[in-house]
């Protein structure tokens, strides 16, 4: 299937171009307590390390769950996101049920595994009390053309886990990672954009922040775009996420602008908005109080 022909859809460079000088030359009228302040709502806060243990993940609890007290006033994140083994920790730790558990699964980072695995993951980390799940779009299937195993994995880890809620009475979002440093062109950014919405994706999702290019603002926009026009045929809203280098709270500025800009401020709650960070929470706090924080 050709996901550009069926959305009458092709990324135009020039457009592209035009747009995200337009964004940046008017990032300063966006610049505001109040757009700082929705970034930080829309933080899914961020620990993926190998050296990760129920001690580290805690302490990373307990900094979110101080945040009414640290910081008066201040939204909490959308979400705390760590590995599958980690989702119980969290879920038992928070305080706040509005911050929801977000685990990595379908063998993140690489997905190259067995899809029976893959699924496994993705039902054990919610039996865990995962509240979102990220999965990442199998590329060797995507790159080499195989555009319709990419989209029946999907779609296998979707019925997993929205069966695997149902069994605990919850609903679960499922966050769909393109990694799209690594499918370069435009043009395979707004295919795997529209093969993932059209396979169950409630988002979709930069990167990994595990490759050399992750979140990029030209991936955003294309990515905008896509979510656009697959509204407009299909009737339903699919959240984006940019993740992978996002640390700067100019840079969180930039994608919440994209954002505002290509899809509209009725995107820019964490229901529709996500930013996957570990650094970023500090300089938003920063930006806000102006002064330097080092509360996470």
């Amino acid at each position: 299937m050709d996901y550009l022909e069926k959305y009458g859809y092709a990324p135009d460079q020039q457009t592209i171009d035009s747009a995200l000088a337009s964004v940046a030359a008017n990032l300063d009228g966006f610049d505001s307590p109040e757009a700082l302040r929705q970034c930080f709502a829309a933080m899914d806060l961020t620990t993926l390390k190998s050296n990760d243990t129920p001690a580290s993940v805690l302490k990373l609890v307990s900094k979110v769950n101080g945040l009414p007290e640290a910081f008066p006033g201040y939204p909490a994140p959308a979400s705390i996101c760590v590995y599958p083994n980690f989702a119980s920790v969290v879920r038992d730790a928070r305080t706040d049920p509005e911050v929801h558990v977000t685990c990595v699964s379908s063998c993140f980072p690489s997905t190259q595994s067995f899809l029976e695995v893959k699924v496994r993951e993705c039902e054990l980390a919610v039996e865990a009390g995962a509240d979102e799940i990220d999965i990442v779009l199998s590329l060797s299937s995507f790159l080499s053309g195989d555009y319709d195993s990419a989209y029946a994995e999907i779609v296998a880890m979707k019925n997993a886990i929205d069966k695997a809620a149902a069994a605990v009475k919850r609903q679960v979002i499922l966050k769909v990672i393109l990694e799209t440093g690594l499918l370069v062109t435009p043009e395979n950014i707004a295919r795997a954009s529209f093969l993932a919405m059209e396979a169950g994706a409630d988002f979709i999702k930069t990167s990994t922040g595990k490759v050399d290019v992750n979140a990029t603002p030209q991936a955003a926009y294309i990515m905008c775009e896509a979510i656009r026009r697959y509204y407009e045929v299909s009737g339903r809203k699919v959240g984006f996420k940019a993740a992978g280098g996002v640390s700067t709270a100019r840079e969180a500025l930039c994608y919440y602008c994209i954002v505002a800009t290509v899809l509209g401020q009725g995107w820019l709650g964490k229901d529709l908005f996500r930013l996957g960070v570990s650094r970023l929470g500090n300089n938003l706090i920063g930006a806000i109080e102006q002064k330097t924080v080092s509360y996470f």
